[in-house]
């Protein structure tokens, strides 16, 4: 492979990520009885990309600062997208309660991690393993939920469902680790 490519390739993957949420939205809206499995297949399409990226830039010690920093935005997007659009489809206290939860410690993490670079302390809100648990379980969740209709009599949508609610628990949990890493440099900066 070209080294141009290859130097490249994670923020290509990144970049096709973000590209993907348009047309995963507009898969999902379309009149026809194949959309949901189009934007299922988009979907985990986008979600696959994010696993490759990581791996190339580890591979080829490819990583930069842009890297760095549109990863993570395009994740937050991609879920955040799908999130809301499956929470206006079906609009339940539940799920509402599983998209703010998601949501809203999405934003939270961000924040930390902006304030503690600003402290020189980035690297104490690292991902931690909890959080690609976390991931991999929104990851499927989100997919079931978007494909929404029984496959061979498994009920998916009612998978995706308790998936999205571990997902919500997990997130969570990862969020009080990563406050609590966090939390001796805060209480410092109060």
């Amino acid at each position: 492979m070209n080294h141009k490519v290859t130097k490249n390739l994670p923020n290509i993957l990144t970049v096709t990520r973000v590209a993907l949420i348009p047309v995963m939205l507009l898969f999902f809206y379309l009149p026809f009885e194949w959309n949901r499995v189009a934007a299922c297949t988009v979907f985990f399409f986008a979600s696959i990309t994010d696993f490759f990226d990581g791996y190339f830039a580890r591979k080829h010690k490819t990583h930069s600062r842009f890297g760095a920093f549109l990863d993570p935005v395009a994740d937050k997007i991609t879920v955040s997208t799908a999130l809301i659009v499956l929470l206006q489809d079906h609009p339940t206290v539940l799920m509402m309660i599983a998209t703010a939860v998601i949501v809203g410690r999405e934003i939270t993490i961000s924040a930390l991690r902006e304030w503690m670079a600003e402290l020189g302390e980035r690297t104490t809100v690292n991902v931690a393993y909890i959080g690609k648990v976390k991931t991999l379980f929104q990851m499927f969740a989100i997919g079931f939920l978007l494909y929404e209709n029984d496959l061979w009599k498994l009920p998916v949508y009612q998978i995706g469902l308790t998936l999205l609610y571990i997902a919500a628990a997990l997130t969570l949990w990862s969020m009080f680790i990563y406050l609590k890493a966090a939390w001796p440099m805060m209480k410092e900066k109060i």
